[in-house]
């Protein structure tokens, strides 16, 4: 009975990686201009694989722990490895899918912060002719 309250709360508890209202807008912004992870503008690498992140949560949680101490380290995914660890092998249902979104987001989110506050990223911007919405 223990695990089963424990997989209620880990569904329960369990959310992927998500971009906030400004960055969303940002993302739209330079997909717009012809800019996203697949097509960047200038020397800009993707810091997470989503495949390599999906696949690696077929271990228990190894592809959330892999994406907390990435390049683009995002330290809520100890949690979610953490539960997935727990919950394991039942949280490779959710734990595969979940990893695979979280790193695009994770890179998504990495894309926009190199052209907002890197200045080679922001360079890069300038010579294609593309801006960041301002504030």
């Amino acid at each position: 009975m223990t695990k089963f309250y424990i997989l209620i709360l880990a569904c329960l508890i369990s959310a992927c990686t998500t971009l906030t209202r400004q960055e969303q807008n940002e993302l739209r912004n330079l997909k717009a201009q012809g800019i996203t992870i697949d097509k960047p503008v200038g020397s800009y690498e993707k810091p997470a694989s989503p495949g390599f992140a999906g696949a690696l949560n077929l271990l228990p949680g190894i592809g959330n722990f892999y994406l907390a101490s990435g390049n683009a380290a995002d330290s809520s995914q100890w949690l979610y490895g953490t539960l997935n660890l727990l919950t394991w092998p039942i949280s490779i249902l959710w734990g595969v899918p979940e990893a695979a979104i979280d790193a695009n987001r994770i890179n998504e989110r990495e894309l926009i912060y190199y052209y907002q506050y890197d200045k080679l990223g922001q360079k890069e911007l300038e010579k294609h002719g593309a801006s960041l919405i301002k504030n």
